[in-house]
């Protein structure tokens, strides 16, 4: 029982689209429709406001995290686990917008830091190795989902590896638009304005 409350918790938290939150804050309108559609960091930026993107990105991270953390402390590492594949779940599909989401990449970075710190900290390098030299987002993004289980197994441990490939598949299947624009060579780059 106190793994379906764990779970459903993470979930909840998970859940929360603070991209939707942050737009209206900053009346920033909704960001689901310009760009990508997306309700993530990556998508508020594209409004211009880097404050709301840095926000963004900073409590969708953090609910991954918060939940992996909590849980951690409050039941065990199994828990953790599960919290943060709950949380991905919950930003992927929320339970506040009719069981959409965003693409998970913030919630999934944070989970990983959360996790382990080593494990995160290479996540987000590649991430940010890559973004730096495409400035494509989605491209930084499929390459540290690509390489995290590989991080996972050598820095934490094989049974965590299996639950970061999972979750990086999910990171893949919500980036199916997103590669056929990359093949396409239509996918907008970091810091495009609005559309």
């Amino acid at each position: 029982m106190i793994y379906v409350v764990v779970a459903a918790l993470a979930y909840l938290l998970g859940s929360i689209p603070f991209g939707l939150v942050m737009a209206r804050v900053f009346g920033l309108g909704d960001i689901r429709t310009i760009g990508s559609g997306n309700i993530g960091a990556t998508n508020v930026l594209r409004t211009g406001n880097k404050p709301a993107a840095l926000l963004t990105l900073i409590l969708d991270a953090g609910k991954g995290a918060v939940a992996v953390l909590l849980a951690r402390a409050a039941v065990g590492e199994d828990a953790a686990g599960l919290a943060g594949l709950f949380a991905m779940l919950g930003h992927l599909y929320s339970i506040f917008l009719k069981f959409n989401g965003g693409k998970g990449v913030a919630t999934f970075l944070g989970t990983l830091l959360a996790l382990s710190f080593p494990v995160g900290l290479a996540a987000c390098a590649t991430w940010l190795v890559v973004a730096a030299i495409s400035r494509y987002s989605s491209l930084a993004a499929l390459v540290a989902a690509a390489l995290a289980p590989i991080y996972t197994f050598v820095f934490y441990h094989r049974h965590g590896a299996i639950l970061v490939l999972f979750l990086a598949a999910l990171i893949f299947y919500r980036h199916g638009a997103n590669i056929k624009r990359l093949l396409d060579r239509t996918e907008s780059r970091i810091g495009d304005k609005r559309k």
